[in-house]
């Protein structure tokens, strides 16, 4: 299955973006130095022949270069909102696993109106929603639930593959996890007022404790949980036997269209005055 690349220029960037498939739209956001392949290379194939998938990659990563904008998640939600725009998405279903749950979750809340269902994997909402051998990097060596030597050396060769400027890698990968360990997350009452249908996934050795997963589940209004067996943080992506009867339960089927709001169905398009690129 082939993918047509391509680039939206929003907010000063170039968000690289592959769409496969046709009919309703999911928006599948990646990992933390991950890529679209390296999250989702399994999963979107499985996903293609009953949905448009758009699959973009976010500030820094893999072909979307980094600028000097700081590097926040309410950023990156606001980008994956100008790609809306520009392909003209009136609303969509998102998929995020890991950074891009983050970047999901913090869209659905800031721009309820162009979300319909919400699928967040290995997602906290506040930092104590990890285990402290991840927020602790002295305890880093001796964990099980961080990435492998392995693992990181194919975020690496991901990096040097397709990255404008590859050399930034050690760089890139030191500002990028400042970011997420310094973001704050968001309040119960914001997840109490979530309107998407949610799923939450998380994997039985994951990074986000368990407990966490089900304090979420019970803050938001309509949420289901799935915990995946034997399966690290990494490996929540990978587990696509477990993931597509997941997704394919949770997301509206192939036939059915997202509501359109009463100004995307007047114009044509998102938001009055934005002109696509």
């Amino acid at each position: 299955m082939t993918s047509a690349g391509a680039y939206a220029h929003v907010n000063g960037l170039d968000l690289y973006y592959e769409q496969y498939g046709a009919g309703r739209p999911l928006i599948a956001l990646h990992g933390g130095l991950l890529t679209i392949g390296l999250s989702f290379g399994a999963l979107i194939p499985a996903l293609a022949p009953t949905r448009r998938v758009v699959a973009a990659e976010l500030q820094g990563h893999g072909h979307t270069a980094d600028t000097d904008r700081e590097f926040r998640v309410e950023h990156l939600a606001e980008d994956v909102l100008g790609l809306l725009d520009h392909l003209r998405i009136a609303r969509a279903d998102l998929f995020g696993f890991s950074l891009g749950g983050l970047v999901a979750l913090q869209l659905a809340l800031d721009h309820p109106d162009r979300v319909d269902h919400l699928a967040l994997a290995s997602v906290g909402c506040h930092p104590d929603g990890y285990h402290d051998e991840i927020r602790r990097p002295e305890l880093h060596a001796g964990s099980t639930r961080m990435p492998t030597a392995r693992e990181f050396e194919a975020m690496r060769d991901a990096y040097l593959a397709t990255a404008p400027h590859p050399e930034h890698f050690e760089e890139f990968a030191a500002k990028a996890s400042a970011a997420v360990d310094a973001f704050g997350g968001w309040p119960a009452d914001a997840l109490r007022g979530l309107a998407a249908p949610t799923l939450l996934i998380v994997g039985d050795h994951d990074l986000v404790r368990l407990e966490h997963a089900v304090e979420m589940y019970e803050l938001v209004p309509d949420a289901r949980l799935a915990v995946l067996p034997r399966t690290s943080h990494l490996g929540v992506a990978q587990r696509t036997d477990l993931l597509l009867p997941l997704l394919n339960g949770f997301l509206p089927g192939p036939d059915d269209r997202p509501p359109r709001s009463p100004e995307t169905a007047l114009t044509g398009h998102v938001r009055p005055g934005t002109m696509p690129g």
